[in-house]
């Protein structure tokens, strides 16, 4: 067990670090990025007195698409917050010419709702620390290191996934060595902060890790969710509960080049009024707050929340409904809340990781176990450097006492002589 939670640790010490130091400080992106950005997030009519009402937002998407052809608006909110620009997804429409896909070099828009002005343009995601592009670069960091995709496989997210699964074994383990007397098992939950030094490292890797034990493996367990979700999370709930079919999972993706080739066979706006009607059917009050289109799947997403929640700040999350973008025929929901038992842990695998079950504290709370994370990685590392140069001082010091004593020597080397080949 030793054995096994030292290179467990080591093998994952670093990207867990990572991790922790970013999902810190992207418990936050939003509000972080709305800082270093206001080009992006504060529209400019904000400033002007008497510049009119917003458009709604399906009116905004069409306008920009106007601006430019080249571009396809792949997910909109239907309304903004006051003094906020509308935040579009866009993806590249097929160049007549080369018959690929334009590349836009962007993939975010950012839209005055009032003028219908594009005021600021970035590609969400990108290798970068300009201020524009760093807290995407750090979400994306936190989940992928940024690893290429190679042969249809995304590296980056499959590594991720399986140091979840190597956490997540690593804290059962950590909390079994964490007891190896239980008549003093008071000593596994104690800090010696007066005595400092490795004592004091010791103590915060161990006692710091069981007081917080049950939230690490909450996150190792989510993080896996998040990354694996259909190689390896859904087949486990299978196990022990029925899922409910994930409208994508019956649905093989096509490649960019030729999805960007196909108009889907209704709009926005008919897709969002099959769900404003169907979500009266259900009994709903919230509003439909943002329409997706996922080219590759030929799928419509409409998702029901009111302007500014489109993340779903507390419980697990908000409505979607789906529909299929050649007919608008219906093709699935994820209704929080309901199905089976199965549905509803995997429901709550996002809300648990980003802390957003427990609205604003919960998200205090995840950005504290960020910086944890990050300090029991670094104390684990410092415990097993120094057990090494303890290990290495050893053997050097017997090498030594050997070299000294000729009668060990001699009795050494009769019995390396002796030993069969």
């Amino acid at each position: 067990m030793v054995i096994l939670h030292r290179w467990f640790g080591l093998a994952a010490a670093v990207f867990l670090f990572i991790a922790g130091a970013t999902g810190a400080v992207i418990s936050w992106d939003h509000e972080l990025d709305a800082w270093l950005n206001p080009q992006l997030f504060h529209a400019r009519s904000a400033d002007q007195p008497g510049a009119g009402k917003s458009l709604p937002g399906l009116e905004l998407a069409n306008r920009a698409e106007a601006q430019d052809p080249r571009m396809r608006v792949t997910y909109v909110m239907t309304a903004s917050e006051p003094g906020h620009t509308s935040t579009m997804m866009v993806e590249g429409r097929i160049d007549p010419a080369s018959k690929q896909p334009y590349d836009l070099g962007f993939n975010q828009i950012a839209v005055d709702p009032v003028s219908a002005e594009i005021q600021g343009k970035r590609m969400w995601g990108a290798i970068s620390l300009s201020r524009e592009n760093l807290l995407p670069f750090l979400y994306k960091l936190h989940y992928t290191m940024h690893l290429p995709e190679v042969g249809g496989i995304e590296l980056g997210t499959w590594l991720m996934g399986i140091i979840g699964i190597v956490w997540a074994l690593d804290c059962c383990i950590a909390l079994w060595l964490s007891f190896p007397n239980w008549r003093s098992w008071r000593k596994s939950f104690a800090f010696r902060w007066r005595r400092g030094g490795h004592k004091l490292n010791f103590d915060l890797h161990r006692s710091g890790g069981v007081w917080l034990w049950m939230l690490l493996l909450i996150l190792a367990v989510t993080s896996v969710s998040m990354n694996l979700y259909n190689p390896v999370m859904r087949p486990i709930v299978q196990t022990f509960s029925t899922l409910t079919p994930d409208p994508f999972d019956s649905r093989k993706p096509v490649a960019p080049a030729l999805a960007a080739k196909v108009e889907p066979g209704v709009s926005r706006e008919q897709v969002a009024q099959l769900a404003r009607e169907d979500g009266q059917r259900r009994g709903w009050t919230v509003p439909v707050g943002g329409v997706f289109y996922s080219s590759a799947f030929g799928l419509y997403g409409v998702g029901f929340f009111e302007a500014g929640n489109d993340h779903g700040d507390v419980g697990l999350g908000n409505s979607w409904l789906y529909y299929d973008a050649g007919d608008g025929h219906a093709a699935g929901a994820k209704i929080p809340g309901t199905g089976s038992a199965g549905d509803i842990f995997m429901q709550a695998q996002f809300p648990l990781h980003s802390g957003r079950i427990l609205g604003l504290t919960g998200r205090i709370l995840i950005s504290l176990m960020g910086v944890a994370v990050a300090l029991l990685s670094v104390t684990g590392v410092i415990i097993w450097a120094r057990k090494r140069r303890a290990r290495l001082l050893a053997a050097r010091q017997a090498r030594r006492v050997g070299m000294q004593c000729p009668c060990i020597t001699a009795i050494t080397g009769i019995r390396d002589r002796a030993t069969p080949k």
